[in-house]
């Protein structure tokens, strides 16, 4: 049995109003977070909402994971561009070439996100939202496999990417070299144990894959606080 995955949560500044950005460029709905903040529900087969718990923290580095969104065309890749500025998003530059065909945008907080040109092979069988890409090593990769029960769709060349049995986005890691990591991610997978199960033996089970316990700050909340061997932290929440 593995772990589910239920949230990719944003930290967030104004957690409301970048709920409500990504519920535009999605077409999410938005839905009440029992643990604080926004969330949420996707309206596609990505299989796991969207948190926003709220941080007094600002953004201040590059994230470790961004969404790749897809098209179908080129005015479809136009249209979501398009979508993502009249709603707060911008134009970044991170390094990417000025012949690059995908497109590379922030939200209104800062978080990376790149809207994929078509014709994409690597996504051609994902949704809109077709990957989440991660800055990671190929022992990352192999632990969320197995933490996860998604088997590998792609392991070469030290990059690595899963993707659930049941479709959805891949989740990719790029190989080395790796960012440095100054402090905490602002993006992190939010876990639950499957269903019947056992949040302390989920811990248990995930710190034998090769997690470790961290502390940031989240003195007796209900969750447990882990960290993938690459030092991303993780939370493990109670069954649902």
């Amino acid at each position: 049995m593995a772990s589910q995955l239920l949230a990719l949560s944003f930290d967030a500044n104004e957690p409301l109003h970048l709920a409500r950005f990504w519920a535009g460029v999605l077409g999410w709905e938005m839905a009440d977070d029992p643990y604080g903040g926004s969330a949420l529900l996707p309206s596609d087969d990505t299989g796991f909402r969207l948190r926003f718990p709220p941080t007094r923290e600002p953004k201040a580095v590059q994230n470790r994971m961004h969404f790749d969104l897809t098209s179908t065309s080129l005015e479809d890749q136009r249209r979501t561009v398009a979508r993502a500025l009249e709603l707060g998003g911008r134009h970044i530059d991170i390094g990417q070439g000025p012949d690059e065909a995908h497109v590379v945008l922030a939200d209104p907080e800062g978080n990376e996100f790149c809207v994929i040109e078509p014709g994409n092979g690597f996504l051609a069988e994902c949704g809109f939202v077709g990957a989440l890409a991660c800055d990671g090593s190929q022992e990352v990769g192999y632990f969320w496999s197995e933490a996860l029960g998604w088997p590998l769709v792609w392991d070469q060349d030290e990059e690595t990417a899963i993707r659930s049995p049941h479709g959805g986005p891949k989740i990719t890691w790029g190989g080395p070299p790796l960012m440095p990591k100054p402090g905490k991610n602002r993006l992190h997978f939010d876990l639950a144990p499957p269903a019947g199960g056992d949040q302390q033996a989920e811990v248990d089970r995930l710190l034998s894959l090769g997690a470790t316990r961290i502390d940031i700050g989240q003195g007796e909340a209900g969750w447990a606080v882990l960290a993938d061997p690459d030092g991303n932290e993780f939370c493990v929440f109670p069954p649902r």
